[in-house]
């Protein structure tokens, strides 16, 4: 293991993310909000620890292996967390516990979009931006924005790609160098961010919720400037932007590149995890909106069906938005939202879960094993679309999907070991290891009553979701460490 190589980069990546506290002082100096002074110490002190990371092995380069792609990753999400916290312990409004900075943090780093903050609307804009742009920069993954820089500082980045990139196949990449495919994902997550900033200032918003609200939209975050999140705009029109973006954003970002560069929609038509995505959504919005209109809980059919399209999507995607406390719709409704987000986005895109392409992968190995039944001599292949899978596929998808549901249960029962009730406890797993954000019983509205242990708990499961369960527990097998 290449300890001082790994303590090298790791001192430049915090140094580069020390660069992220210049926005919130911006924004603190065209407000005048006096919110800016925290995150000039933070700027200074993020900038302190990365450079004495780097600077006793600045000169230590080693060939990147996969052990060492995996423990960056780990350690590149779990040190800028923390060092994210910092600005939030040092600000005066709010004043929250240095749990509390640090599940804000993580929270936004990982896209969760749980948050501890009440009465946003009272708080600086710096702190609005930085609770924002945290999702923005996780959205993506941060790492993908390094391996595009790392190489021209002299640090490969294929086996940070591997580590980090979301779906069950790792070996995919849209261009054949690394650095390009970072920055052909991050032109389109710019581009897409841009046009969703400019729709939404067009609909209404101000310039400053624009960019903020579509900074965690692309990344399916789910933080906002306000307490009644989305639904403090009361604008359809608003609320239908929000739902095509997540869409846009829900979908692989290959596939984008792909239709891009074709200049066809012909790649999404035809991609089999597209389609199905786009199927689960559509049931999803029609079994809520025939609940809500059978269950008279609006006023006419269009009122319902606004709320029942943007619930679903914005659970369905793991983004966590709200346009009213769905929480109090019939506990059927709730249930099943919840239950969405284990599903989440697409492999390749901004959203949480389990993803698309293993949900259909578990249904195709399923199906097989009933015809099994029937045909116990029969050689029967997966195919997706027209692709066959290899057994060593599905093998993975089988053994994340244990690990996950392992994950889960052990997360629960420690909740429930802090004296959480078991609807609350359930929620709050589903809505961390799952990157959604709001959930049920105490933590409908936000997380900030629940005992500190019990966010301790829920920022690990944080971590779980976000780094696909696997990325973090190889580090913790004897294998991992055995030269």
């Amino acid at each position: 293991m290449q300890y001082r190589a790994i303590i090298r980069i790791v001192g430049l990546l915090i140094s580069l993310f020390s660069v992220t506290m210049v926005p919130p002082i911006l924004v603190s100096l065209i407000f005048k909000d006096g919110g800016g002074l925290p995150f000039f110490l933070a700027f200074l002190f993020n900038l302190f620890i990365g450079f004495m990371l780097w600077f006793p092995n600045r000169y230590s380069r080693a060939e990147l292996k996969a052990r060492e792609g995996f423990l960056i990753v780990v350690l590149f999400w779990t040190v800028l967390g923390s060092v994210g916290a910092v600005p939030l312990m040092l600000t005066e409004t709010p004043s929250i516990s240095h749990t509390d900075a640090f599940f804000e943090s993580f929270s936004g780093l990982t896209t969760t979009g749980a948050t501890i903050l009440t009465n946003l609307e009272t708080l600086p804009k710096a702190v609005l931006f930085y609770r924002q742009q945290l999702q923005w920069l996780g959205g993506m993954g941060i790492i993908v924005l390094a391996v595009a820089i790392l190489p021209i500082l002299g640090v490969g980045g294929m086996q940070l790609y591997r580590a980090e990139a979301p779906g069950p196949v790792k070996d995919s990449k849209m261009t054949p160098r690394i650095a390009d495919t970072a920055k052909h994902l991050w032109y389109i997550y710019v581009s897409l961010t841009l046009a969703c900033a400019a729709a939404y200032w067009a609909a209404g918003m101000n310039l400053f919720d624009a960019i903020c609200h579509s900074f965690s939209t692309i990344a399916i975050g789910g933080f906002s400037t306000y307490d009644a999140s989305i639904g403090h705009f009361d604008s359809s029109l608003i609320n239908l932007i929000c739902v095509v973006f997540l869409l846009i954003s829900g979908a692989n970002f290959a596939l984008h590149y792909t239709a891009w560069r074709a200049k066809s929609i012909y790649h999404y038509l035809s991609d089999p995890e597209f389609k199905g995505f786009l199927f689960f959504q559509l049931v999803i919005v029609a079994v809520c909106f025939f609940v809500l209109v059978h269950g008279k809980v609006y006023e006419n059919p269009n009122s319902a069906l606004d709320h029942a399209l943007f619930q679903a999507v914005s659970m369905g995607t793991t983004a966590g938005f709200a346009t009213t406390g769905f929480h109090d719709w019939p506990i059927f409704l709730p249930i099943l939202l919840i239950f969405a987000s284990f599903i989440g986005g697409c492999a390749g895109s901004t959203g949480g879960g389990m993803k698309v392409v293993r949900v259909l992968i578990l249904h195709l190995q399923g199906m097989r094993e009933l015809k099994r039944l029937v045909h116990p001599k029969a050689i029967i292949s997966i195919k997706l679309g027209s692709r066959p899978l290899s057994e060593r596929v599905i093998e993975a998808i089988w053994g994340f999907f244990s690990a996950y549901t392992l994950v889960f249960i052990f997360c629960m029962l420690l909740l429930i070991a802090t004296g959480m009730d078991d609807l609350t406890a359930f929620s709050a797993v589903a809505a961390c290891l799952n990157n959604l954000g709001p959930g049920l019983g105490e933590v409908a509205s936000h997380y900030g009553e629940i005992p500190d242990s019990s966010k301790w708990v829920l920022i690990i499961a944080m971590l779980f979701g976000r780094l696909e369960i696997f990325t973090l527990l190889v580090i913790f097998t004897p294998a991992f460490w055995r030269n």
